[in-house]
């Protein structure tokens, strides 16, 4: 389906097409027309399936078109991270780019001078806030932030800003909404906790849940089957064999990517390392090295497994194997962008075996497994050793050895369909079910 069949405003349309933003993505034709309609919504999609257009397009849509104040806080848009923040602002920007609607990112680990933009934007009133929980949390706590005139609020990654603690941070913020708004919750998974949240905060919402689509057919995925003390000995191994230019290394925590950080700067490699310790300046300025090509390997945590976009990364090397099957999908999804080839590596200590072999049952197909460079010595045995399942209890695999060739199962693919309907484009009614449509006495219209 094309954004015209759905979208009425024509700058927004116009910012579209200059964007070259042309069909819907599967969770763009289910969602956009369910926010337009006024439901809260209750949406579950994979990082990458393209949830940021799916709910600022009705919104902008509907702010550009219907009476809104001009001197209140309209939308608030949560984000687990700063990068992510930054990231739907900067789409944000592009898709408001022929209308008179505000946004304003509010994210921690900025200087005073960001701060007081800050402060000064929200007692103004800005269309769009988009925001991490502690820092909006920190400008409501001084008492000059009104949300009681909020007529949409959104969680981007709801899953994400819950493992990091976020929910009585998000609590608060909802107390000081007004109960009549849209609320629209997105995640990559739905956990219980999730379905707790969204059953104290939404009212009779719509649901679309799509599945979690499988890697790109484009990355060829490795394993090595290790002990982890051979996991630093096989890495420099790949990376004397094939000099690394852009390559992303994910480990399990913090300390663990300080650490391997240190130990690859000592062979001289240009390294530079993400996670949540870097105040935001420097972060930026990472990411910035990393594009540029200043740094060749970036070691970072999960927080650069969503939220960022880097099309020509060739490499990504999974020091640890992820918690759960779509961390994995969304490591390696890091790699082979914009319709390029990449290359995927884990490796797996004793203890992450049965991690692995979830991810493999997920995938539905056994990664290949290449073998450990013969001076490292041999590592353990994959095929043979049990696992435990999710309630902890030990349960017995009849895999065969696995062989090194790939499987020849093909994961399904997510890619949309490169063919548009034809017809006139129709008509929509005036949407029924808007809740603070016409609130306020200075409002504003597309022209």
């Amino acid at each position: 389906m094309r954004f015209d069949q759905l979208l009425e405003n024509d700058d927004l349309l116009d910012a579209l097409w200059d964007m070259h933003f042309d069909d819907c993505t599967p969770i763009q034709e289910q969602a956009i027309p369910a926010v337009l309609d006024g439901h809260d919504l209750l949406a579950c999609a994979q990082t990458g399936t393209g949830k940021t257009a799916a709910y600022l397009l009705p919104v902008i849509d509907i702010l550009s078109t219907y009476k809104y104040p001009q001197d209140a806080v309209n939308c608030v848009i949560m984000a687990p991270t700063r990068e992510l923040a930054q990231q739907i602002d900067q789409q944000m920007q592009g898709f408001s780019y022929f209308l008179p609607i505000s946004s304003m990112p509010v994210y921690g680990g900025t200087d005073g001078h960001t701060y007081d933009q800050q402060r000064r934007s929200l007692k103004a009133g800005a269309d769009v806030v988009i925001a991490t929980p502690g820092r909006l949390l920190a400008h409501l706590s001084m008492g000059y932030v009104d949300l009681s005139k909020v007529s949409f609020f959104i969680l981007d990654e709801a899953d994400r800003m819950l493992d990091m603690g976020f929910y009585d941070d998000i609590m608060q913020i909802v107390a000081r909404l007004p109960k009549e708004r849209q609320t629209l919750l997105f995640s990559a998974t739905m956990p219980p906790k999730i379905q707790q949240l969204a059953n104290s905060i939404l009212n009779d919402p719509k649901e679309i849940k799509l599945a979690v689509s499988r890697p790109a057919d484009k990355i060829r995925q490795q394993a090595y089957v290790c002990y982890e003390t051979q996991k630093l000995p096989i890495l420099l191994s790949i990376f004397k064999a094939n000099h690394p230019d852009k390559v992303i290394v994910f480990s399990s925590s913090k300390l663990k990517v300080k650490e391997l950080a240190r130990a690859l700067k000592k062979e001289s490699y240009k390294i530079g390392e993400m996670h949540s310790d870097l105040e935001q300046d420097k972060r930026e300025d990472v990411i910035l090295d990393f594009k540029s090509g200043k740094i060749n390997v970036l070691v970072a945590t999960d927080i650069m497994a969503r939220g960022i976009d880097i099309d020509d990364i060739e490499l990504v090397v999974n020091y640890d194997v992820p918690r759960e099957s779509e961390d994995y999908v969304h490591r390696i999804g890091r790699t082979a962008r914009a319709d390029r080839d990449g290359n995927a590596i884990t490796f797996i200590s004793e203890k992450e075996m049965g991690k692995f072999k979830r991810i493999e049952k997920f995938l539905r197909k056994e990664v290949e497994k290449s073998p450990i460079p013969a001076e490292l010595g041999e590592g353990p045995s994959y095929s043979s050793a049990p696992s435990k399942d999710r309630r902890g209890k030990r349960k017995k695999y009849t895999n065969k050895p696995s062989s090194n060739k790939p499987s020849s199962n093909k994961p399904s693919e997510s890619k949309q369909s490169d063919t548009t309907p034809s017809g006139d484009k129709p008509k929509r009614k005036k949407p029924s079910g808007y809740r603070n449509r016409n609130k306020g006495a200075k409002t504003k219209k597309a022209e």
